[in-house]
């Protein structure tokens, strides 16, 4: 008998991206706050994000360039090239570096739950976990990191899933969540669910790394598109198990939860230590996970924007996903949180998610670059609906964060 392989590829980098302490922190307070009812949120987002990654991988596959790389190429304009350019880079790179620290922290998070009785200062669990992630970026080749990041993945499924069992969430409440509904002052929240799972930078590094693990045609793209809905599939299936392990045992409770750690905090009276450290467990993968990835996905796109070789263990790329992960342990350690700097991360991503996918789109329908793989009507059709969906997310996350700012 042969050994079982599952389909996992570059999708389970997007998985482990997006999947981060941000997503695992709206997860949880949603579910503490409004129960099941916004299920029906990642759901969408899912289905959505592996519309938008299927794409992407594919133009990876058949054009043996990423996304970044296809952006500079097909720009007829110097002047919208470099401007696309400025964004992404100003987007991905300041943005990344912005919130690696959260990254950083929600590990760090999850280790200290782990580790309780050891009484270490905070800051070591942050360091502990920069230098893992460092050593990680500077030594490891595509192939190793992947196989990494597909092991944490899986932790996590794992760890949500036995927590899911252990607390037995109410399962005909849960499937009444999937009918969409909004109640009031869910709607940040929505928006966040959304926004975490459908992610800009996660079109760049997917169409990357599949560049990178495959080339060719036909059977490359059936295994690329395989992969895709087979990991990016398990990742929201992982964000619905956060969501229900928080609505089973704290909606309704009182008790004030803002991230997985308070959670897994309020879990061991009801349901004994074990439900903590899974969900401990799970937010150490997420945030590990995710500090490797954003690191890995600024330097893809700076790379391929700049016109430097897409090699994760080239100079430039390393310095690329060094600098992210260096800027977020400073930031980390000095506790300080750049909320100016977030907040311009914010608006600068809310204008790049409806551009990418918009261009992504665009570029699906070039035959020159796909040949026969371009998107059918039908794909086009799908592609649009949730192209105009980012399109009023971005919208949406720019007013906030311009309202914001005019408030002081």
């Amino acid at each position: 008998m042969g050994k079982l392989k599952l389909p996992f590829g570059p999708g389970a980098l997007v998985a482990a991206a997006f999947i981060g302490p941000g997503t695992v922190t709206a997860c949880t307070v949603a579910g503490a706050n409004f129960g099941f009812a916004l299920i029906w949120a990642l759901v969408f987002a899912t289905v959505s994000a592996i519309i938008l990654q299927e794409m992407s991988a594919r133009l990876g596959v058949v054009s043996g360039k990423g996304l970044g790389a296809v952006f500079v190429d097909t720009m007829p304009a110097p002047a919208l090239r470099y401007a696309v350019i400025g964004l992404v880079i100003s987007a991905l790179y300041i943005g990344n570096a912005a919130y690696e620290s959260g990254n950083i922290a929600g590990a760090a998070l999850g280790m200290e739950a782990l580790l309780t009785g050891l009484g270490l200062p905070f800051k070591v669990y942050i360091g502990s976990i920069a230098l893992l992630a460092g050593l990680l970026l500077w030594r490891g080749s595509y192939q190793l990191l992947e196989r990494i990041l597909v092991s944490l993945v899986l932790v996590m499924a794992f760890a949500f899933l036995v927590a899911v069992l252990i607390i037995r969430p109410d399962i005909a409440a849960l499937l009444a969540g999937l009918r969409p509904t909004v109640p009031d002052g869910s709607l940040l929240l929505v928006l966040a669910l959304i926004g975490t799972t459908v992610v800009p930078y996660n079109l760049f590094l997917h169409a990357a790394a599949s560049a990178d693990r495959w080339q060719g045609h036909e059977a490359p793209v059936n295994a690329a598109r395989q992969d895709t809905i087979f990991s990016v599939g398990l990742g929201g299936l992982i964000s619905i198990l956060i969501l229900s392990t928080a609505a089973a045992s704290l909606f309704g409770s009182g008790v004030a939860v803002e991230n997985a750690a308070d959670m897994a905090q309020q879990l061991e009276p009801a349901f004994g230590i074990a439900a903590t450290w899974l969900v401990a467990t799970g937010l150490f993968a997420a945030g590990l996970s995710s500090a490797i990835t954003a690191p890995l996905a600024t330097a893809y796109a700076v790379s391929e924007c700049l016109g430097w070789a897409r090699d994760t263990q080239s100079f430039r790329f390393r310095a690329i996903a060094l600098s992210i992960l260096l800027i977020g342990t400073v930031v980390g350690l000095s506790g300080v949180r750049p909320v100016s700097v977030i907040l311009f991360a914010q608006l600068a991503n809310g204008l790049l998610l409806p551009v990418v996918a918009v261009f992504l789109l665009y570029a699906m329908n070039q035959r020159r670059i796909l040949g026969n793989q371009v998107n059918s009507l039908a794909t086009n059709l799908i592609g649009g609906a949730v192209v105009l969906v980012t399109f009023l997310i971005g919208a949406r996350l720019v007013f906030l964060v311009v309202t914001r700012l005019a408030g002081g």
